[in-house]
């Protein structure tokens, strides 16, 4: 399988799965940038937010409500944490599944850089 991310979600490739559903799992990022980044990745292999379609509408919606149960979970809600989608190679887009990172747990600069 080519896509990393397809590998882990059919558990063909370890990794640390924290949750998961028929639509989506989250997975512990593997270099984080803070003390919660998880990555909240869809099922199906979208490459990248340019390939959303109008159907995906619902996904998408899951994909943040999801990251909000998360950042509830970790007990970051209430002070504050940021969710991103990187879109393509300048952006630091580096896997070509579509996957919302969820970071928190520490002040967070802006701009991001």
């Amino acid at each position: 399988m080519s896509c990393l991310f397809c590998a882990i979600l059919a558990h063909e490739m370890p990794a640390d799965i924290l949750y998961e559903d028929e639509n989506l799992a989250v997975i512990q990022e593997v270099r984080p940038q803070a003390p919660t980044h998880v990555l909240v990745i869809p099922r199906r292999h979208i490459a990248s937010l340019n390939d959303l379609r109008p159907d995906d509408d619902a996904l998408v919606g899951e994909l943040f409500r999801r990251a909000a149960a998360v950042a509830a979970e970790r007990g970051i809600a209430a002070s504050g944490y940021r969710t991103v989608f990187n879109c393509n190679r300048q952006a630091g887009q580096t896997v070509f599944h579509l996957h919302l990172h969820v970071i928190g747990g520490r002040p967070l600069g802006w701009p991001p850089g």
